[in-house]
C-alpha cells in the first residue's frame, strides 16, 4: 500500500522512493486540437511504453479513427478510455499543475524548462493531485491564451533550422523523462526542495473562477482606464501561477475581491 505525505509524491512502502504506477496515473496527456489521427495513436503508443495512462483530447479533429488504432499498435486501450473535452478548462479540471509544451515563448514570457526540469517539477507536485502535460497542434503548437493556462512552459533543444518535432515523438521524450524522474527515486526530483503546504494547491479550475472574479472585478471597478485590459490580466495571471497559490488563498483573494465590488457598488450608489 502506498501514502501520501503533504508536498511529496505517493511514497512506495519503503517510504523513500515515488511509487512509479501511483505517480504515473496521476499524469494527464492533453492533446489540443490534433488534426491527424495517426498522431493520437503515436502518442497513446509512446505513452504505454513509458507506463502512463490518461489521454485526455481537445476538440480532436478526428477521433475515433481507424488510423488512430493502427499507429497506436497494442495501446488501444489508451484509445478507448481516452477522454475527449470540448475546452481546454475541462481538460484541465482538478490539476495542480500544468506545463505546456512548446517550440517558443511566442508571445506568453513562461519560465522556461527543459523536458528533464519539468518532469521533476510534475513529480514533485503529483503528490498534491493530478498534473498536466499540455501538447498543441501539428501545425501551429498552443495559442497564447492556451498558454496561460500554464504554470511554465517545457522546451526541447532541438536544432534551429529544423526543430519541429513529430508530435507523437515530443510526447515520447516527455513521457521517458517523466518515468526517469520517477526511477530517480525522488531526490534528483527536487522532492526534498518543496516546501510543506498547510493547505492544498488551488487546482485549475480554482484559479481560472478566480481569475474570472479578478477580471469582473477591475471591469466594474474601471481599472482598465487608459491601460490595456487583455495585457494587464495576462501579467497579473502570470504573477499569480508563478505564486502556487493554495485553496485557502484562493479564497482570501477572492474574500478581497468581493468585498471591493460591495465597497464600490456603496460608492456608485452614493453618487446617484
Amino acid at each position: 500500500m502506498s501514502e501520501k505525505t503533504p508536498g511529496n509524491p505517493v511514497l512506495s512502502k519503503a517510504g523513500c522512493a515515488p511509487d512509479l504506477r501511483a505517480v504515473l496515473a496521476r499524469v494527464r496527456v492533453v492533446l489540443v486540437a490534433p488534426s491527424h489521427p495517426g498522431n493520437i495513436g503515436a502518442a497513446a503508443r509512446a505513452m504505454r511504453v513509458m507506463g502512463l495512462s490518461k489521454l485526455v483530447l481537445v476538440q480532436p479533429q478526428r477521433f475515433p479513427d481507424p488510423e488512430a488504432s493502427a499507429r497506436a499498435a497494442g495501446a488501444d486501450g489508451l484509445l478507448e478510455t481516452a477522454q475527449v473535452c470540448e475546452t481546454l478548462d475541462e481538460a484541465l479540471q482538478g490539476c495542480v499543475l500544468t506545463l505546456g509544451c512548446t517550440a517558443r515563448q511566442r508571445g506568453v514570457p513562461l519560465p522556461e524548462l527543459t523536458p528533464q526540469a519539468g518532469a521533476r517539477r510534475l513529480l514533485a507536485a503529483s503528490g498534491e493531485g493530478d498534473v498536466a502535460l499540455l501538447f498543441g497542434r501539428e501545425s501551429s503548437g498552443l495559442e497564447n491564451r492556451e498558454l496561460q493556462r500554464c504554470q511554465a512552459a517545457v522546451h526541447i533543444a532541438t536544432q534551429p533550422v529544423f526543430g519541429s518535432l513529430n508530435l507523437g515523438a515530443a510526447v515520447q521524450l516527455l513521457c521517458y523523462e517523466l518515468r526517469m524522474a520517477v526511477l530517480s527515486g525522488g531526490e534528483e526530483a527536487g522532492v526534498d526542495a518543496v516546501d510543506r503546504r498547510e493547505d492544498p494547491p488551488a487546482t485549475h479550475d480554482e484559479l481560472e473562477g478566480f481569475f474570472g472574479h479578478l477580471a469582473q472585478t477591475l471591469e466594474e471597478i474601471e481599472f482598465h482606464k487608459g491601460r490595456g485590459s487583455g495585457t494587464v490580466m495576462a501579467r497579473l495571471r502570470r504573477l499569480f501561477l508563478r505564486a502556487e497559490l493554495d485553496q485557502r488563498e484562493v479564497r482570501i483573494l477572492r474574500g478581497i475581491l468581493a468585498d471591493t465590488r460591495r465597497a464600490a457598488a456603496r460608492d456608485d450608489g452614493g453618487h446617484e
